[in-house]
Formats: structure tokens, C-alpha cells, sequence
């Protein structure tokens, strides 16, 4: 039975029956209604959905954005010696580069790919790597593919990308928090910590005890709107690495389609916005999204710490098993119980012999390290 390769530009051109026969959308972020979110709200960001499908019923399915980023964005939080970063930047010209991402460059997680019940993993997942090839052909200007963020057991599957020349390399890991079925309460869960990070815990809260904190439905949302894009623009100024912007309308969309899963909190000194933190109910999981923060406030009143503490307070109120709070401050969260979950990303140049060249370069590429705490008892 032949195989087909089918390409939409638009979520809303997919066939209903597609979800239906993959039965994906059990998972949030592989849901018509989420993928929908992020592109209405996105317009600078070129969306794709490579389906794969046998007699006309499909097997698997990839989301793809194509984007614009620098080759300084991507290097500067990679450890390597600064000869081969120089190396690097100057290979590209320090120009803008054209990247085409299989999985949501938004999420930290193996959210990009999905291969329907009772298929071989192995043959429907090499056909999506071809489908994703054939949809980059059609691309002008392409600089590189990049498929991301892959867990260690599906490496037996995605390492056939070795055969379309793609490279392999390690990012920064997600960060994972177990809660126990026995924490019914924050309480419960500090009871469980070692002294000194009880200590931090509590110290957190009390610095911080003078901001309210609010949750936002969607017309706060729209309300607070330009607060919450500068808080995060702060977050994203601050950080190593983002590949894209993301527009908050999304949240907008977001907690439209997801009242109850999609939450929004919003934390306010004195009525002035301050800080604010996101996260998505997807099945067992708490997954932190993208917060916000005034940094010059945030070492007075402990702003991001108070953050991560109403992960886990949001993680136990929702009875999840796993508060993924994503990449990124891994040493900081570790102190809170999370462990590191690996994951591993695929590159390759949009030429042969470019791929060839910088090939032994992102085999070298090595992420960086932190020290990982033992907090509980």
C-alpha cells in the first residue's frame, strides 16, 4: 500500500476526519484548537501540517513554522569555545537564516510529531521525515531544518534522521517535578523538603507576600495585554536563547478554547502588574509556559521564586502527577525537586556540502551543565 504525503498551510483546511482516525487530540497541544491559537495570533511565522496518509487514512502527522532567526540567537547560549562560536557566526555571515521547525518552537517538549496507535514507528516516522523534506523543497531561501525535542525512548525511532543527514544534539533538558499522591497541599509538600530548602520555600512566600495575585479570564487577558508582552519581552531579554517572539493574543485564544485547563496568573503591587506566569492541564501533566517579570522589582519581592512555588501549589490544586517546568534556570528549579528529563534535537543544513562542513561542529556542541540539588528528605 502506497503512502501519500499531504501538506496543509492552514489548520482549518485539515480534515476532521484526519483528528478523528489519529484519535491525537487526547493531547492538548496536537488538538486542531491549540495549533489554531498560535496561528491566528502569529502572523510572522509560516505554519505547515505534514500529514502521512495509507489509502486515505492518515498515519502521522508533524506541525512545521518556518521562521527568521540570526546565527548569533542560536550560538550565544550553546558552550563552545569562542573560536568555533566566531567560526560559526562568521560561516553564516552573522546574517539573518531562514530554519524550518518540526514540533512547536513555543513548547519544550516532544510535541512536534505524532504517530498514530498500531502503526510501525519506524516506517511511519521515516515517511514523515521524507513528507517534512518534500514541504522544504517548496521553500525558498532555506537555510536548515531543525526537528526538536525528543525524549530518550523514542531515539530508537528518530535516529533514522541520520539517514536524510541530519546531525544530532543535546539541548537543554526539561525540568520535571514528581508530586506525590500524599501532598494534598503546599504544606505537605514543604514538610517534604529538607530544612534549608523549606527555608527558601518559605522565604519566598513571605518576600513576595505583599503581591496579589489574580487569575486572568480571557477579557483580563485582553485588558492587561500590553503589560503582559512587556513582562515577557523582560523574560525574553533576559534570557540565553528564543527563537521566536510568541504575540500574547495567543493566550487570548488559548484560554477561550481552554477555560480550565489554560491558566493565566497575574501578579499585582500596589494594582501595577509586576509579573505573571502561564501553564496548560495536559492530561497527568502541570506544563509551565511562559512567565513574565519586572526585574527591577523581582530581587525585593522575589518575584520569580514566589513563581515557582505557585507551580507546584497550581500542580497539587490540579491534581497532576508531573509539573514540567521546562528549560532553562535548571540549577534554581532543581532546588524545588525537579529532575532533568533529556532531549535531543536534529539539525541539518539545507545544503549538502554546508551540512558537511558544519556537521562536526554541532556534534561538539555541548549544553550547559548545573548543579543538581536533592532537596527532599
Amino acid at each position: 500500500m502506497s503512502l501519500k504525503t499531504e501538506i496543509f498551510s492552514n489548520v482549518n483546511a485539515i480534515p476532521k476526519s484526519y483528528w478523528d482516525s489519529l484519535k491525537c487530540c487526547t493531547n492538548i497541544y496536537y488538538s486542531p484548537e491549540f495549533l489554531e491559537a498560535f496561528e491566528k495570533a502569529n502572523k510572522d511565522i509560516y505554519f505547515n501540517y505534514v500529514f502521512i496518509t495509507r489509502n486515505g487514512e492518515p498515519i502521522t502527522f508533524a506541525n512545521t513554522q518556518l521562521v527568521t532567526i540570526s546565527v548569533k540567537t542560536i550560538t550565544k547560549n550553546i558552550k563552545m569555545n569562542a573560536w568555533l562560536k566566531r567560526t560559526i557566526n562568521r560561516f553564516f555571515c552573522d546574517h539573518q537564516i531562514r530554519i524550518l521547525f518540526c514540533g512547536n518552537i513555543f513548547l519544550s517538549g516532544e510535541y512536534g510529531t505524532f504517530l498514530k496507535e498500531g502503526e510501525d514507528k519506524i516506517e511511519a516516522f521515516n515517511a514523515l521525515s521524507k513528507g517534512i523534506e518534500d514541504l522544504s523543497k517548496t521553500i525558498k531561501k532555506l537555510t536548515g531544518l531543525f526537528v526538536k525535542d525528543f525524549k530518550n525512548d523514542s531515539l530508537y525511532i528518530t535516529k533514522n534522521l541520520n539517514n536524510f543527514s541530519y546531525t544530532p544534539m543535546q539541548v537543554e533538558p526539561n525540568m520535571i517535578i514528581r508530586l506525590k499522591p500524599e501532598w494534598e497541599n503546599f504544606e505537605d509538600y514543604t514538610s517534604a523538603l529538607k530544612s534549608k530548602y523549606r527555608v527558601k520555600a518559605n522565604k519566598a512566600d513571605s518576600k513576595s507576600e505583599i503581591l496579589i495575585s489574580k487569575e486572568l479570564d480571557a477579557t483580563a487577558i485582553e485588558v492587561y495585554k500590553p503589560q503582559l508582552q512587556e513582562l515577557y519581552q523582560n523574560t525574553i531579554d533576559n534570557a540565553d536563547f528564543n527563537a521566536q517572539i510568541l504575540n500574547l493574543n495567543t493566550y487570548t485564544f488559548l484560554k477561550e478554547s481552554f477555560t480550565n485547563q489554560f491558566t493565566v496568573i497575574g501578579y499585582f503591587l500596589n494594582d501595577e502588574l509586576v509579573g505573571f506566569l502561564s501553564a496548560m492541564k495536559n492530561g497527568n501533566n502541570l506544563d509551565a509556559h511562559f512567565i513574565g517579570i519586572d526585574y527591577t522589582k523581582n530581587k525585593d519581592l522575589a518575584i520569580y521564586p514566589r513563581i515557582l512555588n505557585d507551580y507546584v501549589r497550581l500542580g497539587l490544586k490540579t491534581k497532576s502527577k508531573y509539573i514540567n517546568l521546562g528549560r532553562t534556570a535548571s540549577e534554581i528549579k532543581s532546588t524545588l525537586g525537579a529532575v532533568p528529563e533529556d532531549l535531543t534535537c536534529y539539525f541539518k543544513h539545507r545544503k549538502s556540502l554546508s551540512n558537511k562542513i558544519i556537521k562536526p561542529l554541532v556534534k561538539n556542541v555541548s549544553i550547559k551543565t548545573f548543579k543538581q540539588h536533592n532537596p527532599f528528605k
